[in-house]
């Protein structure tokens, strides 16, 4: 039977997961159909493109500075509040928008808002998840989070069917996602004002700066982001060599979602058992994601797809699980806003390299995917073998 302690910081998991649920819901519905409502406002390719890509950069890049701040101020709810209420609340405004540079505006308010927040986010989520167990904690949260990432363009799909392709009327309906989300949200911090006292404290040596296992464990993660294609340049390859018919693409890319949800779940309750272990595991499997994708026919691909929700999985409940663990209470939000700060640099990175890469040669671009796998792996096989001397 769990004690008191487990079942309250269960509770506490499943509300920030079901705040992640409608949050993703709200912004992943949105991220589905900017590019085509900028078009509509006149904004050329090269404008989506852009900001696509700077918003995903200035996104990543700001985490570091809003992990700090929550760290020196302990302010986690205050930081979270705000930054949820940028991140959701710039969506439905889309709906107002009448010029293309206006929706820009809010599209980059809302990534600034993401940014803001996640630091804090995962800080708070690391405090329940050590008495429920980190790995089952972070998995819960992801399994939850990609409930609404699929969620979200379903209903907008459904929205932009019923109403004739109003994209006006599609945005203003992802206000009540986002009322649901900060409702939540106030709710939560109601029952929880300080979820740091969630976790039992241990007894640890003070450290100025971050351990060497830390930073090694950061390397193995940058060729992780290095080498992982991102979802447009798959569906880019899906549509130009003609392998999937326009409807089909979404259904693939649902695929993975689902992929990913169980994955996180799994690779949780086993990341509780056997330790980082479980991420060697997750690359070596997942690293075969682009030679099947980007070379294979349909059914390759599809299970390619699958491959490559395994690591997105992996990404979102192991490797947070594992930050969790090996960092005190006190330096989490500086922790996780170092990682994604520098996580996201190289994913910037990595998909220009295999954008390149794909116009010259799809070999070279798989060769380039699966090196920086196997360096990730190889980084963290040093990490399993020489645990104890890191420190």
């Amino acid at each position: 039977m769990k004690s008191p302690g487990v079942n309250t910081a269960i509770r506490f998991v499943i509300l920030l997961g079901l705040i992640s649920l409608f949050s993703d819901m709200t912004y992943e519905a949105a991220r589905g159909i900017n590019g085509p409502f900028l078009k509509i406002l006149g904004a050329s390719g090269a404008t989506v493109g852009l900001v696509a890509g700077l918003g995903e950069l200035i996104g990543y890049g700001l985490r570091f500075v809003s992990g700090y701040i929550a760290d020196r101020t302990k302010k986690y709810w205050v930081i979270l509040i705000t930054g949820y209420a940028l991140n959701l609340f710039s969506v439905p405004l889309l709906a107002l928008a009448g010029y293309w540079q206006i929706a820009v505006l809010l599209m980059m308010t809302e990534r600034i808002g993401k940014a803001i927040r996640t630091p804090s986010r995962d800080a708070l989520l690391s405090f329940g998840t050590q008495q429920t167990g980190r790995g089952w904690g972070y998995g819960l949260h992801e399994a939850m989070d990609q409930i609404g990432a699929t969620a979200g363009p379903l209903l907008m799909s459904a929205v932009l069917f019923i109403q004739h392709q109003n994209y006006r009327i599609a945005y203003a309906v992802l206000v009540i996602p986002a009322i649901i989300a900060v409702t939540l949200l106030l709710y939560c911090r109601r029952l929880y004002p300080e979820p740091e006292k969630l976790e039992v404290k241990t007894t640890a040596v003070a450290a100025k700066g971050f351990s060497r296992r830390y930073w090694i464990y950061v390397v193995a993660l940058l060729f992780i982001a290095l080498g992982y294609a991102d979802f447009p340049l798959i569906a880019y390859h899906f549509k130009s060599t003609a392998l999937l018919s326009d409807t089909a693409i979404p259904l693939f890319y649902a695929a993975a979602m689902g992929a990913d949800a169980i994955t996180a779940l799994v690779l949780g309750r086993l990341y509780d058992k056997i330790g980082i272990k479980t991420l060697l595991a997750a690359v070596l499997i997942s690293l075969m994601f682009a030679p099947l994708v980007f070379m294979g026919n349909m059914n390759l691909a599809l299970a390619g797809m699958v491959l490559w929700g395994v690591g997105m999985g992996a990404q979102e409940s192991v490797m947070k699980a594992e930050i969790a663990e090996i960092i005190p209470p006190e330096r989490r939000g500086t922790a996780f806003g170092t990682f994604h700060t520098a996580f996201g640099l190289f994913w910037f990175a990595g998909s220009a390299m295999m954008g390149y890469l794909y116009d010259l040669s799809v070999i070279s671009l798989v060769l380039f995917s699966v090196s920086a796998q196997v360096v990730a792996a190889g980084v963290i096989s040093y990490i399993v073998i020489n645990k104890s001397r890191l420190t």
